[in-house]
């Protein structure tokens, strides 16, 4: 893991392939920490609970059809 220290305003970029995601701290109040992520289209992000939950219902899917055949 990749740890890095970040200020208000301040971001990070992350390419992946031919894309690039920016990653800015818009805000800091306590333990809490705003951010704000610009990615193309292309790039699905999400909270990680949702992305464990579409991941379950696609695994889910991938069996029924499986099941089907």
């Amino acid at each position: 893991m990749l740890v890095l220290t970040r200020k208000k305003g301040e971001q990070l970029v992350i390419r992946l392939g031919g894309e690039t995601v920016y990653v800015r701290v818009l805000e800091v109040a306590g333990e809490r920490v705003r951010i704000g992520i610009t990615a193309p289209l292309s790039v699905a992000v999400h909270r990680e609970e949702v992305a464990r939950r579409i991941q379950a219902e696609e695994e889910q899917e991938a069996q029924f059809a499986a099941a089907r055949h």
